[in-house]
């Protein structure tokens, strides 16, 4: 069997679910895009984003030296509908690769795996990279072949729907590189017309500042309140533009079953008398505990007020005074709504 054959077996060996090789200049469209986007300000306070930006959009600076970058798929795929937790208002909504171990955790494992066998079989130089450096993994899958970029902005494919994580190896070696894959997505609009905040200004494009799962996530300090009665029960993240996509009919098994953990539909009254300590001991080894207790809590508060639950305003009430601004005001904005 040729390296690339027994490259790929390995891959499925150590849970990939699909792999596919581009060179480091395959993506010559990315930091005009990128630049678009940074200068409409859709990256709202991801201020991170600003930052090596001449690394993110062309990935031969990153490493000058690979000459090839292998990128793989890492199944995350629900075990049930995500949209059902959204009729649940007295538990919180939390996103599919949340609910259970850190993915960074796993995948870099298995990315780490597939290195070392690399370089004994091959005697190449590898980095392995996963949602931490500037690399726009997602244009890079596309032009590896693994699947396009669809609507939603979301990596996609036909035989695996869009329920995965990237990671990606830079490696010295060189591999015969893959046909970038097209677009499928039609005339299909389903991801666009689901979004609760209309944080599609038009296909292909997100405004983060819209996107529930920046706002839950990555948006610190209040929620504009128009936007707050649209996240209904969505504490951590959004998946209905994930969960409504048709191609999703190909996906396939969870990678690994620590993906499917404990944190699904969480009862909000318990989340809310989290203090700092109880949080972190709650969220430990999940990629939740980033955004700490406040963010979390300020969530919480939002979807006990959009609950419709007259029970849960004691809840809320119990945080008007809280330390937190952020959550002292949204607290409030429950008790009224409530």
């Amino acid at each position: 069997m040729s390296l690339r054959a027994r490259l790929e077996a390995e891959a499925r060996e150590a849970g990939f679910v699909r792999m596919g090789v581009c060179r480091p200049d395959a993506i010559p469209d990315a930091p005009g895009r990128l630049h678009r986007f940074l200068d409409d300000g859709s990256h709202g306070q991801m201020a991170w984003m600003d930052e090596r930006v001449a690394w993110r959009g062309d990935p031969a600076s990153l490493w000058p030296e690979a000459r090839s970058v292998v990128m793989l798929a890492h199944s995350y795929a629900p075990d049930h509908d995500p949209l059902d937790d959204l009729t649940r208002p007295d538990r919180g909504a939390v996103s599919v690769y949340a609910q259970g171990r850190d993915y960074h955790d796993i995948v870099k494992k298995a990315l780490k795996r597939l290195a070392r066998w690399m370089v004994a079989e091959a005697g190449c130089e590898v980095k392995v990279f996963v949602d931490t450096a500037p690399v726009m993994e997602k244009p890079l899958a596309q032009a590896a072949g693994l699947g396009w970029q669809g609507k939603h902005t979301n990596l996609l494919s036909r035989d695996f729907g869009n329920w995965v994580f990237l990671g990606a190896i830079f490696t010295t070696e060189v591999l015969e590189p893959d046909a970038a894959e097209g677009e499928h997505c039609g005339s299909c609009t389903k991801c666009l017309d689901i979004c609760p905040t209309d944080a599609f200004p038009a296909p292909f494009r997100l405004d983060a500042r819209r996107c529930i799962s920046y706002l839950t996530i990555e948006h610190r300090g209040p929620v504009d309140a128009t936007l707050r009665p649209a996240l209904g029960n969505r504490i951590y993240g959004c998946d209905d533009c994930l969960a409504i996509c048709p191609w999703n009919k190909f996906a396939v098994g969870a990678s690994d079953m620590r993906y499917h953990g404990p944190h699904r539909a969480p009862p909000l009254e318990e989340l809310a008398r989290l203090d700092d300590a109880a949080f972190r001991d709650r969220f430990s080894g999940s990629p939740i505990k980033r955004i700490g207790r406040d963010r979390m809590v300020r969530n919480v508060c939002y979807a006990i007020g959009n609950s419709g639950l007259a029970r849960l305003k004691p809840v809320a009430q119990a945080l008007c005074d809280d330390a937190d601004v952020a959550v002292a005001d949204a607290a409030r904005w429950a008790v009224d709504r409530l």
